[in-house]
């Protein structure tokens, strides 16, 4: 009896052991969120400084961080983004993003959900044509650890899209 009981405590040793190393290899991030190069999606010319310390835009709490701030990013998509006429197709889009210490941006990821914050992929025709607005903004500020430091950073950002049948309702942040 001793020795089942003890063959029993050395397998469920074991086992645990085996169990925590594949963990470990399943999320290789440093942080949840954190956006991986995928050659299939990134720029491979886009380079961080600092690859292991990209701040996360709740870091800091300011927001939109672009030169001109909201109202010129609003009417940058008023201009460009042809609305599509589609009554299946609203709800949200976020797009996240990296912007460099150089202020260029990549590692763009697109989440979709509907009104009920149920994931949803939206028409290509938008996201396609979000997006491409998306890389073509100019004027991403240069973001610094500390205001006394010269060294920008690179950070996380973001916009969501209200979308209702196809068309831009709001812009977040």
């Amino acid at each position: 009896m001793k020795y089942s009981v003890l063959i029993f405590i050395i397998l469920f040793q074991i086992s645990c052991a085996q169990e925590s190393n594949s963990f470990k290899n399943e999320y290789p991030n440093r942080h949840i969120g954190d956006i991986e190069f995928d050659s299939k999606l990134d720029n491979p010319d886009f380079k961080l400084c600092y690859p292991e310390n990209v701040f996360q835009y709740f870091n800091w709490g300011d927001g939109l961080e672009f030169e001109e701030e909201k109202i010129k990013i609003d009417n940058i998509f008023s201009e460009k983004y042809n609305p599509k006429s589609a009554k299946k197709e609203s709800g949200s889009i976020r797009i996240r993003f990296i912007v460099n210490c150089k202020g260029e941006t990549d590692r763009f990821r697109i989440i979709g959900s509907d009104e009920n914050y149920q994931e949803k992929e939206f028409d290509k025709s938008i996201t396609d044509q979000l997006l491409s607005i998306i890389k073509s903004l100019n004027g991403w500020k240069l973001k610094y650890f500390r205001e006394n430091e010269n060294q920008p950073i690179d950070y996380y950002q973001y916009l969501i899209f209200k979308i209702e049948n196809g068309q831009i309702v709001k812009i977040l942040p």
